[in-house]
């Protein structure tokens, strides 16, 4: 491998200049050739090797830096320091998890674990249970879809809901149980969030949109004057920081001065239902076992109304809207909303969809943010929760075939923040042996890349140099390649954020 010519810049808003890549395949199933890096962009993209010194890399394939579209960054730092959950088959071995997990923990420190999922468990989560196996030590675990939270009782009294019947909250009171827990210093979280940025860039991340639930922007900006960052951001914004944001003159895409361009204004979050696990997704027909109760079709989040008044608002003022939505009533709310606003914007997650609402996101021109992942994960609770109906869950390759613009998302700390896994579990529909679930909805490799790459798989004179250097051909990758797909190196704004030195 020949020299660089030049050493690595400190910063990566810094990039290196009169970087060439050569003998690179361009893009999957591409032919061998070099690309031209000058000023943080890419400057040209050729066939032929140039003269003088030059990057080597040996005939791997280039491909542009790939994006995670739904991040909940610091709850996915975090996470990877708390109790992990996500083995647990049964409500009793969680807590034996506890009991051992807490055993090594200082004295009077708060036990936080993450990962649960109930919707399977053969008996339910009760605060008697992590009373037994933490008596004195407040315990809170969230589950891993983060709309439910199972507390015992010193935990309760914590979080101000002492006396509480079960100690499973959901929903609304999970969120205020969890805000209300003792706060990581925000040194450590951006430690963390560091970390997690430094990990994903080496899965090839570029960027992300981060729609942790906080004053993103306040959050990011900081992160951003202490350091340069190793992924592009978008931050979203929640209804309460709304007003800050347009008294800003802030509108979605505008870069924030002193980020270098790494950071800019994301979408504003709403949420018009809750999730699958937890039973809370809006649906048109009853849950199992819920049949005659008050939350037999889900919960609805935010009434229409609002909806309609926030997203109308917002996009007066240069604001997309981003809209959570996982039931089949929930999505259609949601693209109705959005017909009347007649605005842009995204629709989270979609993953029960009516026939009729599949071809409006086209219509609508609004995007589809989805999290390929949860597809094999969620693959057996929507079978046992949506029976009947799974044959348009996660219909990835319906919504291709109808135009809609798709974008992958893991919603780490749900799923892991790792694109390969998306891409994997959206070619393939399965994430153990057995055989893929709904094959009618897996995705072409081309069309899954394009989805975690924002739309493009080869890289063009012009772009951004946000570029990711893979050792195989994803075209050329088996299942297991294509999951744990090697990364050479990452690139951003022409920078390395990962290898190759």
């Amino acid at each position: 491998m020949t020299s660089l010519g030049t050493a690595l810049p400190p910063r990566p808003d810094e990039p290196l200049e009169g970087l060439t890549l050569t003998r690179v395949r361009l893009g999957p199933g591409g032919p061998l050739g070099s690309v031209r890096i000058e000023g943080g962009r890419v400057a040209a993209v050729m066939t032929e090797t140039p003269a003088g010194p030059a990057l080597d890399l040996e005939g791997r394939t280039l491909l542009p830096g790939l994006r995670d579209a739904h991040v909940h960054a610091a709850q996915w730092a975090s996470v990877r320091h708390r109790l992990d959950l996500a083995g647990a088959e049964s409500a009793r071995a969680a807590a034996d998890a506890v009991r051992r997990y807490a055993a090594a923990l200082p004295a009077g420190e708060v036990l936080v674990g993450y990962g649960f999922r109930d919707g399977l468990w053969p008996d339910a989560p009760h605060k008697s249970l992590l009373d037994e196996v933490s008596p004195g030590r407040p315990v809170a675990l969230v589950s891993a879809d983060l709309h439910a939270a199972w507390l015992n009782s010193a935990g309760l009294a914590l979080v101000g809901r002492a006396g509480h019947a079960t100690g499973l909250l959901r929903e609304g009171e999970c969120f205020a149980a969890v805000a209300a827990l003792p706060e990581v210093p925000a040194e450590v979280v951006d430690r963390w969030v560091a970390e997690a940025c430094r990990a994903a860039a080496a899965r090839g991340v570029t960027g992300l949109i981060d729609f942790h639930f906080a004053d993103n922007l306040t959050d990011w900006s900081r992160r951003a004057a202490a350091g340069p960052l190793t992924v592009r951001v978008d931050a979203a914004v929640y209804p309460a920081h709304l007003e800050a944001a347009i008294e800003r003159g802030l509108r979605t895409g505008d870069e924030l001065p002193g980020t270098g361009g790494l950071l800019r204004v994301g979408p504003l979050k709403l949420f018009t239902d809750g999730s699958l696990n937890t039973r809370t997704a809006l649906c048109r027909d009853p849950y199992p076992g819920l049949e005659g109760t008050a939350e037999a079709y889900g919960v609805q989040e935010t009434s229409y109304e609002e909806l309609v008044r926030l997203m109308r608002h917002a996009w007066a003022h240069g604001i997309e809207p981003a809209v959570h939505a996982i039931g089949d009533r929930a999505n259609t709310l949601a693209r109705d909303a959005f017909a009347e606003v007649g605005c842009r914007g995204r629709i989270e997650h979609a993953q029960l969809l009516t026939a009729e609402d599949v071809p409006r996101f086209a219509a609508l021109g609004v995007t589809a943010g989805v999290q390929p992942a949860h597809a094999p994960d969620d693959r057996d609770v929507a079978e046992r929760h949506w029976a009947g109906r799974t044959g348009r869950a996660f219909a990835y390759a319906d919504l291709v075939a109808a135009g809609a613009r798709l974008e992958f998302g893991s919603d780490a700390p749900v799923a892991p923040l790792d694109p390969w896994s998306a891409i994997a579990a959206a070619v393939g529909r399965t994430g153990d042996e057995r055989p893929a679930w709904h094959p009618e909805q897996c995705l072409p490799v081309r069309a899954a890349l394009a989805a975690s790459t924002g739309g493009r798989v080869a890289v063009r004179a012009g772009d951004p140099a946000d570029l990711v250097v893979v050792d195989v051909d994803p075209l050329e990758a088996d299942a297991r390649t294509l999951r744990e797909l090697p990364v050479h190196a990452t690139l951003l704004a022409g920078r390395f954020t990962h290898g190759p030195c």
